[in-house]
């Protein structure tokens, strides 16, 4: 009995180990910081809101946002519930999208597009944040509307999750997944599609 429970109890240490360690690989990023003030009585009452974005650069990301009444306190807050909203995301030889994506929130509107190899991540702001926590390196990014970057960044999440790979795709259709991807490299090789891309 006594080893069973050693057994269990280092099982349990071992699980907090492998809980852990991926925390100490999230990389966490402090998108913006919002000062409000409330008039009373008194005088003023400052608060500060903070938007931060986490991600473990191999395909999870989250977004959160906290509010205290110091900065730092507001940032772990933030941090603390974007780790817990972190969702995984499908990546293309782990490096850009499977394919273009539209998001929306609000008046804010973004659009993803898969990029080659080389292209680096070009997008702006709070897109820029994302797209690194997730590990994307190939990917062109435009945002249209609102520049809010709460907007920003709930409709780059919107468009991320409408991410499907091919395996996914296969599965609902009953497909193979060699059926799916030569369809999609002989639509790459139509000329619409190079027109498209350049």
């Amino acid at each position: 009995m006594a080893r069973e429970d050693q057994r269990e109890g280092r099982g349990g240490r071992d699980r907090r180990r492998r809980d852990e360690e991926p925390e100490s690989e999230l990389v966490d990023k402090l998108v913006h910081i919002n000062r409000v003030a409330k008039t009373v009585k008194g005088g003023r009452n400052f608060q500060f809101a903070a938007l931060a974005v986490v991600g473990d650069q191999k395909g999870r990301v989250g977004f959160g946002q906290g509010k205290a009444r110091e900065v730092p306190e507001a940032i772990r807050k933030a941090t603390e519930e974007a780790k817990k909203t972190m969702v995984r995301i499908p990546l293309r030889e782990g490096r850009t999208l499977h394919h273009d994506a539209d998001g929306r929130w609000g008046a804010g509107k973004v659009t993803l597009r898969a990029a080659p190899p080389g292209t680096g991540i070009i997008a702006g702001g709070p897109m820029r944040a994302v797209l690194e926590s997730l590990g994307v390196q190939d990917v062109v990014a435009k945002s249209v509307g609102s520049s809010n970057p709460y907007n920003m960044i709930r409709a780059t999440f919107d468009a991320l999750k409408g991410q499907n790979s091919p395996r996914t795709v296969a599965s609902k259709r009953g497909l193979k997944v060699a059926d799916i991807v030569n369809r999609r490299n002989d639509g790459a090789s139509a000329p619409e599609a190079v027109d498209s891309q350049s």
